[in-house]
């Protein structure tokens, strides 16, 4: 029997909005809008669990799951970087977001490094129930690559190639943990509503 994991992407926040790394904040209007009209795409799930950040479980509600107390993984820890854009980072410490983007090891902001990240969401990854059924998670674009970095061995430098919109939808499945199949995302939508590209 398989475990099939669906990892849902959270909506915009005025941050993500303005390509700042994430802090703790809700869901923009925009966003809320959009996650009660995919609502209805939803796949059937047996059980829905959500990360602790506060746009993970404004999305969650939004689309109507009912999650358990249970908490997926935290989004990345960017320590003293929080709030502000790549760019802004990038004019007052290039050396310092050069060796962040060349070594997974490093975590010059104080945080967690790419490393620590991607151990995190693997030992989280690897130890969910073997049972057979269908597992949400609504969690951080960060952490659905770091799982995607983790489930598949692909190499480090792979998390920067993997872009997560949101409200996709990741599937990873496996019948022999911590063996998984990678089924590629799919936006949320709503019912009757034109694939994304084809808007008329």
């Amino acid at each position: 029997m398989t475990l099939r994991l669906m990892l849902v992407a959270p909506v915009t926040t005025a941050a993500l909005r303005g390509a700042r790394f994430p802090v703790d904040e809700p869901p923009d209007a925009a966003g809320l809008r959009a996650a009660r009209a995919a609502a209805g795409a939803l796949p059937r799930v047996d059980r829905a669990v959500c990360a602790p950040a506060e746009r993970c479980r404004g999305t969650a509600l939004a689309l109507g799951l009912r999650v358990t107390g249970e908490d997926a993984p935290a989004d990345w820890d960017m320590g003293r970087w929080r709030g502000r854009s790549l760019a802004e980072v990038s004019a007052a410490e290039p050396d310092a977001v050069a060796r962040w983007l060349a070594d997974p090891s490093a975590a010059p902001h104080g945080g967690e490094s790419l490393t620590a990240l991607r151990t995190r969401v693997g030992a989280w990854l690897d130890g969910l129930p073997a049972a057979p059924g269908r597992l949400l998670a609504v969690v951080d674009p960060a952490v659905v690559r770091a799982a995607l970095v983790h489930a598949l061995a692909l190499p480090p430098q792979t998390f920067w190639r993997l872009d997560i919109a949101p409200l996709a939808l990741t599937e990873l499945t496996t019948r022999t943990p911590p063996h998984w199949n990678f089924h590629c995302g799919a936006r949320l939508q709503a019912p009757g509503d034109a694939p994304p590209g084809q808007d008329g």
